[in-house]
């Protein structure tokens, strides 16, 4: 389905890509770790959000907070009795999927179980600092809100936005859903903590985004769309990266490039009406520019390391997803009323 680009839909992609640009830029500037954080938080704000409010901020850093918390307390008690770990683990991530499917406190739980994680996959590596990435988590989450208030400022919707009504769930689909996620997303913990994939944050990331939707349908929809947006952002980071040829240590001219790139998939992402391909690209450029361009490095390897990384990372994701779907219709307390 594609919807009318009208001027306030406009208006949600200018703030995305500036958003997402000055959040790079300024932690260029810095010098600051983590890239990623600050070119995909704001994305997650402001383009998976309609509104801005205070509770919506407030959700948004209490999730950082939180998270920031856990990794930094977690993997020094328990990485050295890895079933504990698991555990633990599975249980944050149910926490986060069921705050998720209930719908109030969706951002919390949805930017909870990404930043988590990405922060799991960096602390099962020594050479990353957990104090460094915490706190780098931290300042991307309040610099990504600041980012979304001044965007608003200068870009406000004309038309008042209409509240979509919260869809009535039984409490069996809840715990179907809950538990899907958390099945799945503790898998993929235990995959990139037991296999050597350090340079695979974008396969990490991705098999949490597609478990989004909770269900199986919406799962194989969301992979497909996935893979489709994941190609595209890299084949557009390659061309980007040849477009600038030498100059990629240029922060003004990257910037811009990375402007143009997140301005083409926000368009789409608002396009479509709902986070499919267009913002399955929109991240995967946040990741590709935010986490591995710098002076000393350009995209190519990792633009081209990630198109297959990330679909193998999916299918097998997929495949889990539904294995574990039958799995929770066998029971009645956990049976999704509605198929798929």
């Amino acid at each position: 389905m594609t919807m009318e680009l009208t001027p306030d839909r406009l208006r949600v992609c200018l703030r995305i890509a500036f958003g997402s640009a000055a959040g790079m830029l300024i932690a260029k500037m810095m010098n600051w770790n983590f890239g990623v954080f600050f070119t995909v938080y704001p994305m997650l704000l402001l383009g998976m959000v309609p509104v801005l409010n205070r509770f919506v901020s407030l959700q948004f850093i209490g999730s950082s907070l939180l998270t920031s918390l856990e990794i930094m307390v977690l993997p020094g008690l328990l990485s050295h009795w890895p079933p504990a770990f698991t555990v633990v683990v599975f249980c944050l991530f149910l926490g986060r999927f069921l705050l998720m499917a209930r719908g109030p406190m969706l951002l919390f739980g949805a930017s909870g179980c990404v930043s988590l994680s990405i922060m799991l996959h960096f602390s099962s590596y020594r050479q990353f600092d957990l104090a460094d990435m915490a706190m780098s988590n931290i300042t991307a989450s309040v610099l990504s809100v600041a980012l979304a208030y001044i965007a608003y400022a200068v870009l406000p919707n004309r038309e008042p936005l209409v509240a979509r009504a919260l869809p009535v769930k039984s409490d069996n689909i809840i715990r179907h859903q809950a538990l899907l996620g958390a099945i799945v997303a503790t898998l993929s913990f235990t995959v990139f903590q037991t296999v050597d994939l350090v340079d695979s944050l974008s396969a990490q990331v991705a098999t949490v985004l597609v478990l989004f939707p909770m269900s199986f349908v919406g799962a194989v929809q969301s992979g497909r769309q996935r893979c489709m947006g994941t190609l595209l952002g890299c084949a557009l980071g390659l061309l980007t990266q040849l477009f600038l040829y030498r100059y990629y240590h240029n922060l003004l001219l990257l910037t811009l490039s990375f402007w143009l790139c997140a301005m083409v998939f926000a368009r789409w992402h608002v396009k479509e009406g709902m986070p499919g391909v267009g913002f399955a690209g929109l991240t995967t450029v946040g990741i590709l520019f935010g986490q591995y361009v710098s002076p000393e490095h350009d995209l190519v390897y990792s633009a081209l390391y990630r198109m297959s990384s990330m679909t193998i990372a999916i299918l097998l994701t997929l495949c889990c997803v539904y294995l574990v779907h039958k799995m929770l219709n066998l029971f009645p307390a956990t049976r999704h009323e509605i198929l798929g």
